[in-house]
């Protein structure tokens, strides 16, 4: 009778090893853009890997800037970009990442709100000019290229009066929910989640751009298991229409 509930007592023992196991959060660093989609599909994820998961969000440049100082984390999702310097930098593993999709960069207004013409290059310009607010994250990773934009359409004195920068792109685009600013120039998938803000459309002619993000393990991976079948799920082509759904095209 002892040695049966020794076995026993060793068994329960041992599932509850394996409980924790399965149970210890997984430390993920999504950057904004890619915000909407992972707080929709979380609950999924968790299921798919049994073990919940501990999110940070931040702009890619920020959570580059938490890597690089050694940051502790199981995976990330961020720039494409980003994950290439930071494989280069050994702070990623070398053959961990996989491609999610890429986002457009447009503009948002506040739904309902009127739709000037952006549809060409000579319409946007104008539109710019007319708006009476502009609002864009101060640490995007499109940053650099909308402040560029501005020169090439030889409009930066004149918007510089009316630009809002924004703390991040949630801030952004709760200033145009708000009636604080007329447009937002951000990614789609920073925009299409958001209530009270509608896409405009996106940037026309040779300003058309977009963002594109990546999935990749950590090279110090507390639970690199765990991180592998993150970045599978997120790669896996049943993730790709919700991920379309907030913005982010699956594809090149």
């Amino acid at each position: 009778m002892m040695k049966r509930c020794l076995t026993l007592s060793l068994a329960f023992a041992a599932a509850a090893v394996v409980l924790s196991a399965q149970g210890k959060p997984v430390k993920l660093l999504i950057s904004n853009g890619m915000k909407g989609a992972m707080e929709e599909l979380a609950p999924q994820a968790e299921k798919a890997m049994g073990a919940p998961l501990a999110i940070q969000y931040s702009s890619t440049f920020g959570l580059r800037k938490k890597i690089e100082a050694g940051e502790s984390f199981d995976a990330t999702v961020i720039t494409s970009e980003g994950v290439a310097a930071l494989t280069k930098q050994g702070k990623l593993t070398e053959g961990s990442s996989a491609y999610l999709g890429r986002s457009l960069l447009g503009i948002g207004i506040r739904t309902g709100a009127r739709k000037a013409d952006i549809r060409t290059v000579a319409a946007f310009k104008q539109a710019l000019l007319d708006a009476k607010s502009i609002t864009y994250p101060q640490d995007g990773a499109t940053r650099g290229f909308i402040d560029n934009m501005f020169e090439k359409l030889g409009i930066a004195a004149q918007v510089k009066p009316k630009i809002i920068l924004a703390p991040s792109s949630g801030a952004s685009t709760e200033n145009v929910a708000t009636g604080k600013a007329e447009f937002v120039i951000t990614l789609y998938s920073e925009i299409v989640p958001v209530k009270g803000i509608e896409v405009l459309g996106p940037l026309p002619g040779e300003y058309a751009t977009d963002v594109k993000f990546t999935a990749a393990a950590s090279t110090s991976a507390q639970n690199m298991d765990a991180a592998k079948k993150f970045i599978a799920f997120m790669s896996a082509p049943k993730t790709a229409p919700l991920l379309k759904a907030k913005g982010v095209e699956v594809h090149p």
